[in-house]
């Protein structure tokens, strides 16, 4: 087998087989070095750049069994007995994505153990999980930003092979799969590739580091060659982009463009839909337009502007970035325009912000959300909804969530109202790195007026421990009570054509009370009262209440709807 590695800044590169010796790679063309040699399963190897003597992991490593600072394994993707032969994918439209961590969403912390939850997320109508990054970074446990393998999957949730087991059995159970990926940094600890070329562009930083040098050819391959690794080698079916607004492109084709074209081209050689979707900050359209309209083709992106103005709206918290959505008319027009900052002013970035979405995009092509890794996560406490909102006013966060026009996403626990929060945990290995981490954190929460004291130490086991699920609680009390309230809006938006409408002309808005919130979907309203009184609104003759999330607070009268105090129902006329 021939061996390669991109090193154009080295005069020399070996292969290095711990307790095998090495072998000198011949310098080819653009910077590439090869070898021919045979490499066994899980053969452990490396490479000694110029004349040192340090092993360094291959950059494209599968698999790193003692760490990133170690040597990579060798993994064959292609010894895998797939048993997803009948799995035809699933498209974006329509669905219900589930955020999940996979060293957080079990006691075990891993791959294989995260499969027997399965059942559970088909229980309350998810189509679509979505895992936060898996590739390699240093320590035990992360979030997973901080990878500086992008190739490998972390050892500690089971490697590639546990990997490809959960893939496999994710689709076995309809299930669609999409990773996390993020391309716009490398983590802190254990990033060699600028020993081995140019992956960086000098004096360029953004938020988490030094930006990826996208002016140069082998690493916008490098990155594309890695996305379509996990569509083709792990039968992902799609992949969640952190931050674009991070990659930093001022060529005649954005990556993200080139991205949509060899992904759409990977798809129709499977035969299978294959998703991308976005997280930008930038409330640009560009992004989802089609190519031929001068946009990027991607699938669908995020839009935070919905969730701060559900946040909002449900807790009543308006500092930092939440003052912009304090007026009522924020969850209305996010609702009907997806964005609300659509050109106008963003206080807390005191400039303008964002283009208009054009009507003709059809609505499932903005994921939203009540709560999400980073809306809990980097909070101070890393605290959830649940922690600080009635049942009541929690139940109608769900409501503004799974019947919004948009695709939207739940995060883990989210369904039955944890009462674990999700806070920021590293596991640096390097003290001053820790410390410099939180004392980062520290500093963000300045702005938003958050009490420091609150913030956990990232370095303290615990503070990974208490992040974890807690699997006893959806069976007792309002965390049964929440956990069948979202099996029910998904089984009713599922039955309801109007609930995945995807036309902007179809979804209407208004708050005819303080505290009132009425969507109308076609024959559907959605009514939410998060006052302290109740609130009577006209309905259809014809409608009834298809769900309430408090059966005894609400009630039919001829052409109107009492709705009782932090409580929500959707009625319409029953189907045919």
């Amino acid at each position: 087998m021939t061996v390669d590695v991109w090193a154009p800044k080295a005069s020399r590169v070996r292969l290095r087989r711990p307790g095998a010796g090495d072998t000198e790679m011949t310098a080819r063309a653009d910077g590439w070095w090869s070898a021919e040699l045979a490499l066994g399963d899980a053969e452990e190897y490396g490479f000694v750049l110029d004349d040192g003597d340090d092993l360094r992991p291959d950059p494209r490593s599968r698999r790193q069994p003692s760490g990133v600072h170690a040597a990579s394994a060798f993994f064959d993707p292609a010894a895998h007995t797939w048993l997803d032969h009948s799995w035809t994918g699933r498209q974006l439209a329509g669905g219900l994505i589930y955020e999940l961590h996979v060293g957080t969403f079990t006691p075990e912390g891993t791959l294989d153990a995260a499969i027997d939850r399965f059942d559970h997320l088909l229980e309350i109508g998810v189509t679509h999980i979505e895992l936060l990054p898996v590739n390699g970074f240093n320590g035990v446990h992360n979030w997973g930003y901080d990878g500086v393998l992008w190739y490998a999957v972390q050892e500690e949730y089971g490697g590639p092979a546990a990997y490809q087991r959960f893939v496999d059995a994710a689709h076995q159970a309809g299930l669609a799969v999409i990773q996390d990926v993020v391309y716009n940094h490398l983590g802190p600890s254990g990033n060699y590739l600028p020993e081995f070329g140019p992956y960086l562009r000098e004096g360029s930083r953004n938020t988490w580091g030094d930006s990826v040098n996208l002016d140069e050819p082998a690493v916008r391959a490098f990155i594309i060659e890695n996305a379509l690794m996990w569509m083709r080698d792990y039968h992902v079916d799609g992949l969640r982009l952190d931050a674009v607004h991070a990659l930093l492109d001022d060529g005649d084709r954005h990556i993200l463009k080139e991205l949509a074209e060899a992904t759409d081209a990977l798809s129709a050689h499977l035969g299978r839909p294959l998703t991308l979707i976005a997280e930008s900050d930038m409330n640009d359209p560009t992004l989802i337009l089609p190519r031929e309209a001068g946009g990027y083709g991607l699938t669908a992106q995020w839009s935070d502007d919905y969730h701060h103005s559900v946040h909002v709206a449900v807790s009543g918290e308006k500092a930092g970035y939440y003052e912009d959505f304090a007026t009522p008319e924020a969850l209305v027009k996010t609702s009907t325009r997806g964005f609300f900052h659509d050109g106008t002013y963003s206080s807390f970035r005191e400039r303008d912000h964002g283009h208009p979405i054009p009507a003709d995009v059809p609505t499932w092509r903005l994921v939203t959300f009540a709560q999400d890794h980073d809306q809990i996560g980097n909070r101070a406490a890393g605290d959830r909804l649940s922690q600080t909102l009635s049942y009541g006013r929690l139940a109608c966060a769900a409501v503004l969530n799974l019947f919004s026009p948009f695709t939207p996403m739940l995060f883990m626990g989210e369904e039955w109202g944890a009462g674990t929060p999700w806070q920021f945990f590293t596991s640096h290995p390097e003290p001053e790195l820790g410390e410099a981490t939180a004392k980062g954190r520290i500093a963000e929460f300045a702005k938003m007026g958050w009490d420091e004291s609150a913030v956990p130490d990232p370095q303290d086991p615990q503070t990974f421990e208490r992040s974890k699920l807690d699997w006893s609680e959806p069976g007792r009390g309002d965390h049964a009570r929440m956990l069948a309230l979202h099996r029910d809006l998904a089984a009713l938006r599922r039955a309801r054509p109007e609930a995945t409408d995807p036309s902007f002309a179809s979804v209407a808005a208004s708050t005819p009370a303080e505290g009132v919130f009425r969507l109308d979907r076609g024959a559907l309203s959605v009514l939410v009262n998060l006052s302290d009184r109740p609130t009577v609104l006209p309905v259809r003759e014809d409608a009834v209440v298809l769900l309430a999330t408090d059966a005894a607070g609400v009630s039919r009268e001829a052409d109107t709807a009492t709705i009782a105090p932090e409580s929500a129902a959707i009625v319409g006329p029953r189907l045919p």
